[in-house]
């Protein structure tokens, strides 16, 4: 039978600011993406969200992303890369005190925003980003875009990885993620999201931006958690991805 990881950003507050619904979405989801505070997230939202997450079996990752709280990730910045492999590392730690404090463990780490999609052609952002997780455990899957330089170098580095696809954003021809910026960068339709999921987990492939066939080959499947209606669109796609027989589990 077919399977597929579930994968949703998760703890994407600050203090008294809530974006994600992450106690439902925990009910759906097989892996949590959480926020580290560099994007998002704070210490008591980091440990709420692994608590949540260990009490229901969902697998924690690390979500690391460039230190812009105000631009939530998602600016073009320029990190050297001694700096940002430390940065890597240290999100990585403090998420793995809260997750051992609620009994398990970091999982896997994925970039966030404006770092994921450099890591996809940058080799020297990329490279950065192996280095951290290796600072932090080499042992650590990396979750990333199918032929991106992240995953490239963390499988020469020794690190397991892990494709990943997008239900609710446009791809272009060449199979990577239509900048946000653009028009139709974010699909929007529900069905056309839920059948877009059926279609990466059972075929590996998508419609792109011009409407090409597009293959994306991916073990997981990203749902957005700070879309309007997550909570209910994630239990739709979750509910066909069954019906269709697809079994919805953890890759790790």
């Amino acid at each position: 039978m077919t399977s597929i990881d579930l994968n949703a950003d998760l703890g994407e507050g600050f203090g008294r600011w809530r974006l994600t619904d992450d106690e439902r979405l925990l009910s759906v989801v097989t892996s949590a993406n959480v926020a580290c505070g560099f994007h998002a997230g704070d210490a008591v939202t980091m440990r709420q969200v692994c608590e949540l997450a260990a009490g229901r079996g969902v697998r924690i990752g690390a979500q690391v992303s460039y230190r812009d709280l105000a631009g939530f990730g998602r600016r073009a910045m320029d990190v050297p890369p001694a700096e940002l492999a430390a940065e890597v590392a240290y999100q990585i730690g403090a998420l793995e005190i809260f997750a051992r404090a609620a009994g398990t463990r970091v999982s896997y780490v994925k970039p966030h925003g404006a770092l994921y999609n450099r890591v996809v052609h940058d080799e020297e952002q990329a490279g950065a980003v192996v280095e951290g997780v290796l600072l932090a455990d080499a042992a650590l899957p990396v979750l990333g875009l199918p032929g991106s330089r992240l995953l490239e170098l963390a499988g020469k580095a020794g690190l397991p990885t892990v494709t990943e696809a997008f239900a609710d954003r446009a791809y272009t021809d060449e199979g990577t993620l239509v900048p946000r910026g653009r028009d139709g960068a974010v699909v929007t339709d529900p069905e056309a999201v839920v059948a877009r999921s059926v279609s990466l987990a059972r075929a590996g492939t998508v419609t792109s931006h011009s409407g090409a066939l597009v293959e994306v080959r991916a073990r997981s499947l990203c749902l957005h958690g700070d879309t309007p209606g997550a909570v209910e669109l994630a239990r739709r796609v979750r509910a066909r991805l069954v019906e269709s027989g697809v079994r919805v589990e953890a890759f790790t």
